[in-house]
């Protein structure tokens, strides 16, 4: 039997010890033993919620608006698909992380050629970058919904936020944690109020869970349908979750990891149901407004928030809908911040303070978009976020491959291998992420094209 010893990684991963990514945090928040299951699951919770930050963030705000305007509840099938696809990826870096003691960019390095790795780093920072041009468009969006502010002034408001972070990093991770679940709260709170207030036909909204036929058959709902799924599991996710699940000082017992894995397990799927009902709401928000009125042509943000009001006949589901919105642009900032530690930690061993960190990555982002804006007009801003989820589709399958195939290597997880099973399951979901994400590329190409 292929075991490992208690307090090393797998044989096939030993190598000179050099540190962890986020060194700070690691193993500081310690797991009370002799208590109740409850108990120890609050201890484990808050990894799973800042993972979650990512499949609610403004990039996903378009598709999902698009798609309630247009065909009604009918995608919710669809966000309910890509959320079940999360659930399974996010739970396979648990337990990379826990198992290994590695997370995903540590086990790429150390698995993958030198030039490999450099490629696959490359890749992961677009990506980064990518999901922080959402978050600074998402953000600058919201500033101008609730203070009027030009977009071009609110992208550069967006710099500001790095002393946010430097000042959560310094309190400690606890605290990071605390104020990703309060944004959380306040998007989920802000969105289901504006969907009361709709009065949404709860019978087609059941319905809507059901997939259909016309998913496939219709072009233009297929390509919302992949656009929906495309933007829903994000690269950075990946590296991020296999690294913050260290952070809890659990026994390194295999029992101890087992259980370790059990409740961070738990943890992202509450999380994660969590985003289904944000994902969710909006798409229910646009259907219930706008589409059982005939308005099927509301895809962008700013005609979201300027016909909610009158449609819903008070300016408060608007104010609620625009501070959802700010709350989530700003959630993704702290987990985008630590994503790009462990992707440059991970892989080239670089280790740079994180506020210094955060300012290249929101410059990386704020540059083209202050570039695009100046130039074409405010108008160009739901442009640029399709860009960011286009940019990160093509992300997606390296880091999904693998994560995938590092979990079902039994030389490297040893006894917590993928079942046959899993693995079946996983492999197939990253064939269907890499080919759905495929078609949507080629599909935005040539719609810029013609």
């Amino acid at each position: 039997m292929n075991t490992t010893p208690n307090n090393h990684p797998p044989a096939a991963w030993r190598h000179e010890q050099h540190g962890y990514s986020l060194e700070e945090s690691h193993r500081s928040i310690s797991i009370p033993s002799g208590v109740s299951a409850m108990r120890k699951l609050m201890a484990f919770a808050g990894p799973g919620f800042m993972v979650a930050v990512g499949y609610m963030d403004p990039g996903n705000w378009a598709t999902d608006l698009a798609g309630g305007s247009k065909f009604g509840y009918s995608l919710l099938a669809v966000i309910f698909l890509s959320n079940l696809i999360a659930i399974v990826l996010q739970g396979l870096c648990v337990k990379l992380g826990i198992v290994t003691g590695k997370d995903l960019a540590q086990a790429c390095r150390d698995h993958y050629s030198r030039p490999v790795g450099i490629a696959l780093w490359v890749i992961a920072e677009l990506a980064i970058a990518a999901c922080d041009l959402a978050e600074v468009i998402g953000s600058a969006i919201a500033l101008q919904l609730l203070f009027g502010l030009p977009l071009l002034a609110g992208v550069l408001i967006t710099v500001l936020d790095v002393f946010l972070v430097l000042l959560l990093n310094r309190k400690g991770f606890r605290y990071i944690e605390a104020v990703v679940v309060g944004l959380i709260g306040v998007i989920a709170v802000s969105l289901l109020i504006d969907v009361f207030w709709a009065k949404p036909d709860w019978g087609g909204l059941l319905m809507g869970f059901i997939p259909t036929t016309r998913i496939i058959t219709n072009p233009e709902m297929l390509y919302i349908a992949i656009g929906i799924l495309g933007a829903t599991v994000m690269p950075h996710n990946l590296y991020l979750h296999s690294s913050i699940v260290q952070t809890r000082a659990h026994d390194r017992t295999p029992e101890g990891k087992r259980e370790a894995i059990k409740f961070a397990t738990i943890d992202s799927t509450i999380a994660l149901t969590i985003a289904l009902v944000v994902n969710a709401a909006i798409l229910v928000l646009a259907a219930a407004v706008f589409h059982v009125n005939g308005r099927t042509d509301v895809a962008e943000i700013q005609d979201a928030h300027e016909l909610l009001a009158p449609m819903l006949g008070g300016a408060a589901a608007s104010i609620l809908f625009a501070v959802a919105l700010l709350a989530s642009g700003q959630n993704s900032t702290l987990t985008g911040t630590l994503a790009g530690q462990v992707v440059m930690e991970g892989f080239l061993r670089i280790k740079i303070k994180p506020w210094i960190r955060r300012l290249i990555t929101r410059l990386i982002a704020v540059i083209p978009a202050v570039i695009v804006i100046a130039v074409k007009g405010e108008g160009s801003s739901t442009a640029l976020l399709v860009l960011s989820q286009v940019v990160l589709s093509m992300q997606l399958s390296f880091a999904v491959f693998p994560l995938v195939f590092f979990t079902s290597d039994k030389a490297k997880m040893g006894t917590f291998v993928n079942s046959a099973s899993l693995k079946v399951l996983s492999y197939c979901m990253a064939i269907i992420i890499a080919g759905l994400n495929i078609y949507l590329l080629g599909q935005t190409v040539v719609g810029w094209l013609s």
